[in-house]
């Protein structure tokens, strides 16, 4: 089994990762990073970077915790391919980092985190940045 961490280059991101390796120490279990691009976008802001995937893989070797890094495509549904990854690798955790949303903000624009939190077959640990109030 393994730990998946959703992660994308922000301080919500930084901070699940944090905890994911946390996680996958105290469990002795491998990580999986998931950085998923969308399918077809010229420009996102949620890929990250050859050097934000270093100091990723950095942090997890330094904790003494393999790490493997997973960037597929999504067509419009992060929230399944977070989940369906979660399946395909049998993980025993999945974490998430959670931002500040208006309700109005939730409502237009859904919520992959919620969906994540209520569909998910397994456990899944939630996390917000130190500055949460962003």
């Amino acid at each position: 089994m393994s730990i998946l961490v959703g992660y994308v280059p922000t301080a919500v991101g930084e901070a699940a990762v944090r905890a994911a390796v946390e996680e996958a120490s105290l469990r002795e279990e491998p990580l999986l990073v998931v950085n998923s691009v969308r399918e077809g976008a010229l420009a996102d802001p949620t890929v990250a970077s050859d050097e934000d995937l270093r100091r990723v893989t950095d942090a997890a070797a330094a904790a003494g915790v393999a790490c493997t890094v997973l960037q597929p495509s999504h067509r419009s549904d992060l929230a399944e391919e977070i989940l369906d990854l979660a399946r395909e690798h049998d993980v025993s955790r999945i974490v998430i980092g959670l931002r500040q949303r208006t309700q109005v903000g939730k409502f237009i624009m859904g919520s992959h985190a919620q969906r994540i939190l209520l569909q998910a077959d397994r456990p899944v640990l939630a996390v917000k940045a130190p500055d949460a109030h962003l």
